[in-house]
């Protein structure tokens, strides 16, 4: 799901960066000394789990997890995918510094708008209802993901189109891999640590 150097044309990496930017700004207010220990958690779980690539025709998919970055952090997501979504950048070569705007937003975004259709499910306390709205927050970030990098690759041209509807297609699959992850991690996370969601309580902001 990194979209490379070079692919994009200049008017979409540049909205991509201003807009990544005022969602950095809203995330690191929004970033508690509670919330730090699950963003570096979440971050790295982040950066390992899509180091993992599954070939796909010209392109490949991995998971992502942003959806539960989303559900824990809120805004918050926005730092913690941002560092891990650097690091790929500088040590592997993934995606690029150029699109790390672009990337973030893709990512980020989508964590941020499953929080808010997904918070009051995961808040009712019980496991088994949280763990379906879970399981739909995981889905949906990876639907929206897909769609904001397929929006993305249109926006610079036409002939990125074929690729954008490659990207649809070929993250279906995720789609049900990382909603069964993302309800399987709230389910233990709501018997274990509950307190992991207890900003989702408060009202929206």
């Amino acid at each position: 799901m990194h979209i490379v150097d070079g692919a994009l044309a200049a008017p979409v990496v540049i909205g991509g960066a201003v807009l990544a930017a005022g969602g950095l700004a809203r995330g690191l207010r929004d970033l508690t000394l509670e919330k730090i220990p699950a963003a570096g958690m979440l971050s790295a779980s982040f950066f390992v789990a899509s180091l993992i690539h599954v070939p796909i025709g010209p392109s490949s998919v991995h998971l992502i997890l942003n959806g539960l970055a989303g559900l824990v952090l809120g805004w918050a997501a926005f730092p913690a995918l941002f560092v891990g979504l650097l690091l790929q950048a500088v040590f592997f070569g993934f995606g690029g510094l150029t699109v790390l705007g672009v990337n973030t937003l893709d990512i980020a975004l989508p964590a941020v708008i499953v929080h808010y259709i997904c918070r009051h499910g995961i808040a009712t306390g019980s496991p088994r209802i949280a763990a379906i709205w879970g399981g739909i927050g995981g889905a949906l970030a990876i639907a929206l993901t897909a769609a904001c990098v397929a929006l993305a690759l249109a926006l610079s041209g036409a002939a990125f189109i074929p690729a954008a509807k490659l990207v649809l297609l070929a993250h279906v699959p995720v789609m049900a891999i990382e909603g069964l992850l993302s309800a399987a991690a709230v389910y233990l996370a709501i018997q274990v640590k509950p307190d992991l969601f207890l900003s989702l309580q408060g009202p929206a902001r």
